[in-house]
């Protein structure tokens, strides 16, 4: 009977054991614990949140241990001190950094700003430019209908020609096409 239960256990582990394989490599650790979490897929599986930033504890409402300044202090009251002094060292730490990072925010957010209209400025640029070609063409494709009016109108009639005189913008040298960077360049 007692061979039976240890026949028994041995087959319980030896279907339940896996060989024990060791990663060579970050990609096969990746790989093995994939594996694992695909064995039983219906199971819920934890992501972990991004931890809270620590922020200091709020001062009492109301204090209840208030040392005078007459009062002797005793040995025991060197330790309170110290703990009061160090919380408050982390509070200042804690308001700095929160500066800091407010300074950044807005710096970054200025940028991204000056960046945005520098963009707008040069679409714009890039627009009218557009737009006086897109002008220029039609006004070209005007004239050659002209032209091919006034030969088709002189072969069938030879009463005089007309010369059609237009003047054509010049097109003005534009600095549109300077290279341009928002963030910095290659």
């Amino acid at each position: 009977m007692a061979g039976s239960k240890m026949a028994e256990r041995g087959a319980r582990a030896g279907r339940g054991a896996q060989p024990l394989v060791i990663p060579r490599n970050a990609a096969e650790e990746q790989r093995l614990k994939l594996e694992r979490l695909m064995r039983h897929p219906e199971k819920q599986v934890s992501i972990a949140e991004k931890p809270k930033e620590w922020a200091p504890r709020p001062p009492p409402e109301f204090v209840r241990d208030v040392m005078g300044s007459s009062a002797g202090a005793g040995s025991g009251e060197f330790h309170v001190y110290r703990h009061l002094r160090r919380r408050e060292y982390m509070r200042e730490e804690f308001m700095e950094k929160q500066a800091i990072q407010h300074r950044l925010d807005k710096e970054f957010q200025r940028k991204v700003d000056q960046n945005k209209r520098a963009a707008e400025e040069r679409t714009d640029k890039r627009r009218k430019k557009r737009q006086k070609l897109k002008e220029k063409k039609i006004l070209a494709k005007k004239v050659k209908e002209e032209e091919k009016k006034d030969i088709d109108g002189s072969e069938t009639s030879s009463s005089g020609e007309e010369e059609v005189e237009v003047e054509v913008p010049e097109a003005k040298a534009d600095d549109s096409e300077a290279p341009s960077f928002i963030m910095g360049g290659r």
